[in-house]
């Protein structure tokens, strides 16, 4: 059994303003060849499912506060 070496890391020439270059230049790279856009008609669809789903999660959270605040109106006039 021999003890394995592994070789020593090579540390690149890239320091500071040229990591974040190649940073914004490979998000930028990636935005356009790896990103799926929605077409417009898709975005409608979701903007219209999200607005839809905030007024029932709106309504449902009246109702909840309405009811309680009666609930505890009845309460405090008993005593």
């Amino acid at each position: 059994m021999g003890v394995r070496v592994t070789p020593p890391v090579q540390k690149t020439d890239r320091t500071g303003m040229k990591k974040i270059a190649l940073y914004i230049q490979d998000t930028y790279s990636e935005f356009l060849t790896k990103v799926t856009w929605p077409t417009w008609n898709e975005l409608q669809a979701s903007a219209i499912v999200v607005a839809v789903a905030s007024l029932f999660i709106a309504l449902i959270i009246y109702l909840m506060d309405t009811s309680l605040s009666f609930l505890l109106k009845t309460i405090y006039e008993i005593f």
